[in-house]
């Protein structure tokens, strides 16, 4: 595995592969991996000949009351992770490699960004978009890897592929779960014994909002059943329960076909989030 830190370097380093037309996967990351990052990573190394994955914590989608600076970094630490997963490059650029110059560009992530978790992160999307599309342009991947945990961000880069032509296949990758249903996430560990008993409960009460939606055919019904569920199962406060139209994120409609429910549920001391992708079809 090689470790790059400038654009020119990767873009020289990937030049023969790109003539080749050898399959190039993109897992972006920013750093601090985990095992969804594992998951992702493996993902790309099934499908794709060369992986690069990038190791940038990046500023732009920070908000004013969020620590970029207090921000876990190890590149050691993710440089041996990400060769003993079979990555081929490691791109682990600087702030200024990546923003040496501003003029005056700005993304608009759009009206998506105003529910779910985006409600409370304004501007985090648009910072998202904004190096995602500079990862697509540098690396040119035939295949760019997302984890279906951050369903919102991952809808977003879907629509930015869409509506403006990447030549990107994007790949979504499940939740990786508990044994318990529970998603997985470093901030289980701050869960209480009995908070870590309750915490599965969100996912049973997603798939009880679909179930109901596939039946009934109503929003607001489906919400509430989730909701309800919650209430008599855990100590949790809900942030937010919701179901829209997938990737767009918009007003279920009679001719939408493919519909996310997701929640966030605040117990003591951390937040979680869960989210199911499910089909009409499936009615």
């Amino acid at each position: 595995m090689k470790v790059i830190s400038t654009v020119a370097g990767l873009q020289e380093e990937l030049k023969e592969f790109h003539s080749a037309h050898k399959s190039v996967a993109l897992v972006p990351t920013m750093g601090y991996l985990h095992e969804g990052h594992i998951s992702l990573i493996d993902a790309a190394r099934r499908d794709n000949e060369i992986v690069v994955l990038s190791d940038f914590v990046n500023p732009t989608q920070f908000g004013p009351n969020e620590d970029y600076e207090s921000y876990p970094r190890d590149l050691e630490r993710d440089r041996e992770i990400a060769e003993k997963a079979g990555v081929d490059y490691l791109f682990a650029p600087s702030v200024e490699e990546m923003y040496g110059t501003d003029g005056g560009i700005q993304f608009a992530a759009g009206p998506a960004t105003s529910i779910l978790c985006g409600a409370s992160r304004p501007g985090h999307f648009n910072g998202v978009l904004q190096i995602v599309t500079k990862l697509f342009h540098i690396v040119q991947p035939t295949n760019a890897y997302f984890g279906q945990k951050d369903a919102q961000q991952l809808a977003l880069i879907e629509m930015l592929a869409r509506d403006y032509f990447f030549p990107v296949t994007i790949c979504s990758v499940p939740i990786v779960r508990e044994e318990d249903g529970l998603a997985k996430s470093s901030r289980n560990v701050f869960l209480t014994s009995e908070e870590r008993k309750e915490a599965p409960f969100i996912q049973q009460a997603l798939l009880l909002a679909k179930q109901d939606f596939l039946q009934h055919q109503d929003k607001k019904q489906a919400i509430e059943t989730a909701k309800e569920y919650i209430h008599a199962n855990t100590s949790g406060r809900i942030d937010y329960i919701e179901v829209w139209s997938y990737p767009d994120l918009q007003e279920v409609q009679a001719n939408t076909e493919k519909l996310i429910v997701a929640a966030a549920v605040y117990f003591s001391e951390v937040r979680l989030i869960d989210n199911i992708l499910f089909s009409t079809e499936e009615i």
